[in-house]
């Protein structure tokens, strides 16, 4: 009698979490994090007037080059298995490839949430240093309220690119996508929404990057609001991340 062992899947993500590391790609990712939240601080101290340096101003600082990072490091995190032909080797430990996806997915959303905790701590070290250098009051301007949204934002921002990770499985692929995705294909939309007005009512329920930057700005508040990003994440994270993990598990690894 052959007995199956299964590994946990805690395992598997400590495993995932250390690969997100051991690449030179990653690891510069994940170090620039660090970098820009301190640079993003002090450009803040150094450009912005006095009556801009509060807690707000430097979050959003952070929060820019840090929407960008964020679903890359995820896709990576998916793509690293086709790009550095490992993923004969993985699948081949562990079959069942939606466990290991799932255990990427885990490891991601940890790294995006500690981002934003490094980055909460550095921008909140920048508001207590900043408004003494200039000579004026502290203002956190962040509530309680906005900042779980402004987490929720970035997850939603990796969330997508982690999806083009697996629908497409290429790096160079789903890096350029994401790009289109989040730029060219929302600039489309709203410039149909100005020059069609049945469409104007329609894009906030399929335009990600709108209930996107309304996450951003802690603005999220009403039922409609949310089932509008309820809608958009269906239409962009979960539907084409059934079809890729459908694909996925049916196609060849080598």
């Amino acid at each position: 009698m052959t007995t199956t062992i299964t590994i946990p899947i805690t395992r598997l993500v400590r495993v995932e979490l250390r690969k997100m590391f051991d690449t030179r790609s990653g690891f510069w990712l994940l170090v620039s994090i660090g970098v820009l939240a301190v640079a993003s601080t002090v450009a803040v101290v150094v450009v912005a007037p006095d009556a801009n340096i509060t807690y707000w101003s430097f979050g959003t600082a952070i929060g820019f080059p840090m929407s960008v990072i964020l679903p890359i490091i995820a896709i990576l995190a998916v793509t690293s298995e086709w790009s550095q032909r490992s993923g004969l080797t993985t699948f081949t430990l562990v079959p069942s490839r939606g466990r290991v996806i799932g255990a990427k997915g885990i490891a991601a959303l940890l790294v995006g949430v500690g981002s934003m905790v490094v980055a909460f701590a550095v921008g909140a070290l920048g508001n207590l240093v900043g408004p003494g250098l200039a000579g004026v009051d502290t203002v956190w301007d962040v509530s309680l309220t906005a900042a779980p949204q402004i987490v929720l934002g970035n997850l939603v921002g990796m969330g997508i690119g982690f999806t083009l990770g697996v629908v497409l499985r290429n790096s160079a692929a789903a890096i350029v996508g994401y790009f289109v995705v989040s730029f060219v294909l929302s600039g489309i939309l709203v410039l149909l929404a100005q020059v069609r007005p049945w469409f104007e009512d329609l894009q906030p329920w399929v335009d990600w990057n709108q209930t996107q930057v309304v996450l951003f700005d802690g603005t999220t508040n009403t039922a409609e609001e949310w089932a509008m990003l309820a809608s958009t994440t269906m239409i962009w994270i979960v539907a084409p991340l059934v079809l890729g993990l459908l694909s996925l598990r049916h196609g060849e690894v080598k």
